[in-house]
């Protein structure tokens, strides 16, 4: 059921229902549910795997190692730093404006060689190395970042550390099925991007007005909408991906809060 409530209770499936929504047109709710879509699960074998798992998690010493308590150890505050700034580095990346296309050379309109070229923007083949180049870099800093979060926590209490060997168990079990999730995400982008030019193009064309593709960047402009869109889906995917390390912290603040009192 785990990674099943994440992608039901998330923005990255509200947002890719909005966009299914918008492409099937009015009355369309309901002919595609995409949590049910994308929504993977544990196979028999992962089961049996999960179940042996927990019988020796089960089993870990108590917290006294060597007359110290274990928990004292953790340090928390590093912790959610490392999270912080962890989450503020990809948010960057995610939001810093992307570089327009240009032509190879001088069109024939006498547009300058070094201009923008709105129909090469355009084209979805032109946005998909780079929402694939920020997906490798969330996949890699998240990772390293789960590790990190997960090996600090390990250093708590014998709760914690139960918690941290089965969040490991639950990456592995749930990583291939995730990655094919995430692989999903960029033929959903075109999509939208395909909707939106439509929708640009049947509205220039019931007003009986010319195109303009320099006005297509600018605020209110289709490729405009589409930049926010693909920032949006990006940062839904991040906030999927961390959902886990934020319950790590979260354990662990509880705890601290516990023994504070």
């Amino acid at each position: 059921m785990y990674p099943h409530h994440r992608l039901n209770n998330s923005g990255l499936v509200v947002l890719l229902q909005q966009w299914t929504q918008a492409g099937l047109g009015a009355g369309a709710a309901g002919r595609s549910d995409v949590a049910e879509q994308l929504a993977p699960w544990l196979s028999t074998v992962d089961a049996v795997t999960l179940s042996r798992s927990l019988h020796a998690i089960e089993s870990f010493p108590d917290d006294l190692v060597q007359g110290v308590e274990a928990s004292q150890e953790l340090d928390l505050h590093a912790l959610e730093e490392s999270f912080l700034r962890g989450k503020a580095e990809l948010t960057a990346a995610i939001s810093a404006k992307p570089v327009p296309a240009k032509p190879a050379r001088e069109r024939a309109d006498n547009t300058r060689a070094d201009a923008p070229d709105p129909a090469a923007e355009a084209e979805f083949g032109f946005h998909a190395p780079r929402y694939l180049s920020l997906q490798k870099q969330m996949d890699t800093k998240l990772l390293a970042l789960r590790a990190q979060i997960r090996h600090g926590v390990s250093q708590g209490s014998r709760a914690l550390r139960q918690l941290a060997a089965l969040d490991s168990v639950l990456e592995q079990l749930i990583s291939v099925r995730e990655q094919r999730l995430w692989a999903s995400l960029p033929a959903h982008l075109d999509r939208r991007m395909a909707q939106l030019r439509r929708d640009h193009q049947l509205r220039i064309e019931s007003l009986g007005l010319d195109d303009e593709p320099h006005r297509w960047r600018q605020p209110g402009g289709w490729l405009h909408a589409f930049e926010r869109d693909l920032q949006a889906l990006l940062l839904a995917e991040m906030h999927v991906r961390l959902q886990p390390i934020m319950g790590l912290l979260e354990a662990a603040r509880n705890e601290n809060m516990e023994r504070q009192e």
